[in-house]
């Protein structure tokens, strides 16, 4: 079953609900960059360590990457607006 919606939606959210042709622009590029190897590997090491944490499909916290590469607990809204990318490292 799918995630309630939130009945108080921050920025990125209300914008997307209330443009569906910007949200339909966005789903197509996220699926196609989401497709490549380097996320695949990229998400299975965070799903990897979540299994092991016993935090795997129960919601809560993501796994955050450090500066020093380690992973730690960390709200989702603010793991994923850091440095405005959608949850991936930044490029070097």
């Amino acid at each position: 079953m799918a995630p309630r919606k939130s009945t108080t939606p921050k920025r990125s959210a209300a914008y997307y609900r209330s443009n569906p042709e910007a949200y339909a622009k966005k789903l197509a590029y996220d699926t196609k960059e989401n497709k490549s190897p380097k996320d695949r590997k990229y998400r299975a090491e965070l799903a990897d360590a979540r299994r092991k944490r016993g935090v795997m499909g129960k919601g809560g916290d993501d796994l955050s990457h450090t500066k020093s590469g380690r992973l730690v607990k960390e709200s989702p809204s603010k793991n994923r607006a850091r440095n405005g990318h959608n949850g991936k490292p930044t490029k070097k």
